[in-house]
């Protein structure tokens, strides 16, 4: 795998999940998935999200971006679980804490291509993933569209680290 990047297979126990999952539905009780759109085109993704923590991930017809509210609502994001944040100080090896955290709802029929992840001010910070739920088939690519891409199966309870 390429530097960086850290993949924890089983890393929460059901237990852990079973927190996970109850945190995260406060999360959505106080800030309601919603369904972001392509910028330009105004297309929704297939996928329903939400975030917590000081800053939200947002995709809209006016571009992708952080924001400190909800879109919909305008509401300030909730604050991050503490299961989140202290999965972050275990894993992230990063100094400062994280300012957001997007949740993902992917339904059945949902999908995510190949993407870089890229708004970010300091690209030294990691990128965490906590998978719950379904598994999944995640591909990983490199620094240009033209790089290999390798694949492999994420199952609920597995942390992936990209940094």
């Amino acid at each position: 795998m390429p530097p960086g990047f850290r993949f924890i297979s089983g890393y929460l126990d059901r237990a852990a999940q079973e927190t996970l999952l109850a945190a995260i539905g406060e999360v959505i009780a106080r800030a309601p998935l919603y369904t972001p759109r392509m910028p330009r085109s105004g297309k929704p993704l297939s996928v329903r999200m939400t975030n917590c923590g000081a800053l939200g991930w947002i995709s809209d017809v006016a571009g992708y971006r952080y924001q400190p509210t909800h879109p919909q609502s305008g509401e300030p994001w909730p604050p991050m679980p503490a299961i989140l944040l202290e999965t972050w100080r275990m894993l992230a090896a990063y100094p400062h804490p994280p300012e957001a955290c997007l949740v993902n709802f992917y339904a059945p029929t949902a999908r995510m291509g190949l993407h870089q992840d890229r708004d970010e001010q300091d690209f030294a910070a990691p990128v965490l993933s906590l998978s719950l739920g379904d598994g999944c088939l995640f591909r990983l690519g490199g620094l240009s569209r033209k790089d290999p891409t390798r694949s492999f199966r994420l199952a609920s309870g597995d942390a992936l680290g990209l940094g």
